[in-house]
């Protein structure tokens, strides 16, 4: 089976440019749709790398649909099931996008992302180090890297601008910023969505180690799932079976780009370097095991 072609950024002439961001080009169709268009950028250490993942665009979105399809008894989503040829007018950047792109509504996004953990990795590990407790949420003592957490925890960060880190925050100040209730309403829907694709992932041979949210409202103030959903980038997705404690474990991303970034001499700070082929040819690889996996494609 031939690689697929990469697709690194997209400069659409039938629609306006929104937004660009690490991975995806967002294109306005009116009012109330746009068009989210999954590239195959790569990003790590917030910076953008050079070169693309060939592929990785249209497993992020297969992904996607996925989960959004088994999750949407939990919260409604952003898809319209509207086809790219109803709002792209030129066919060949139509045909470009299939598989990649997605007609969504628009949704008031909110200023936090929603965090759930259920285990013990990343900067939530090493918060624990320093401090016993994640994101001011106390936890037992004596627990070990990449440990199973007791119950899985809510741990929201704010939306940092491109370039920049997201700051984790506490359930205290997700209510300033949210409202009581929009935040208690954000939190139960998050750990429900981790909880329940947490538990199928499992059956799969895939452990979902942590994974972000985003919400948005509409003009009722109902809360929508949107931008992706669950998927290698912004899930940590582990191999059931090379599961150990006290390891962080391999997993289904770009592990391998991060491992040899760090074997370079570069100090995290834009522009990126470029990457060699087997390191691109391994990383796609890792995603389309993971939506293999998960989908049954």
């Amino acid at each position: 089976m031939n690689a697929p072609e990469a697709l690194y950024q997209t400069d659409l002439h039938s629609l306006p440019l929104k937004a660009r961001g690490k991975v995806r080009d967002i294109y306005d169709v009116d009012a109330d749709y746009m068009v989210i268009v999954t590239t195959d950028r790569l990003s790590a250490f917030d910076v953008i790398l050079p070169d693309p993942v060939p592929g990785k665009g249209r497993v992020l979105t297969s992904v996607s649909l996925f989960w959004f399809g088994r999750l949407r008894h939990v919260i409604p989503n952003q898809l319209t099931g509207r086809g790219l040829s109803e709002v792209i007018a030129d066919p060949a950047e139509a045909a470009l996008l299939e598989g990649r792109a997605l007609v969504v509504r628009k949704f008031k996004p909110l200023p936090v992302e929603a965090v759930v953990r259920g285990y013990l990795i990343g900067s939530g590990w090493k918060d624990y180090q320093r401090s016993g407790a994640v994101c001011g949420i106390e936890l037992p003592a004596g627990l070990r890297q990449a440990d199973k957490l007791p119950q899985p925890i809510f741990t929201p960060s704010t939306k940092a601008e491109l370039g920049s880190h997201d700051e984790n925050i506490d359930f205290a100040r997700t209510v300033e910023l949210l409202g009581r209730d929009l935040a208690e309403r954000v939190r139960d829907v998050s750990l429900r969505l981790y909880s329940e694709a947490a538990e199928y992932a499992l059956s799969r041979g895939i452990i979902i180690a942590d994974t972000k949210f985003e919400f948005g409202l509409d003009d009722t103030g109902e809360l929508y799932w949107i931008d992706e959903a669950l998927t290698p980038d912004s899930s940590r997705f582990w191999p059931l079976d090379q599961y150990r404690v006290g390891i962080s474990p391999p997993s289904f991303d770009k592990q391998f780009v991060r491992d040899y970034l760090e074997t370079l001499d570069w100090d995290k700070t834009p522009p990126g370097p470029h990457l060699p082929a087997e390191i691109l040819a391994r990383t796609a690889e890792k995603y389309r095991e993971a939506e293999r996996l998960l989908t049954g494609i």
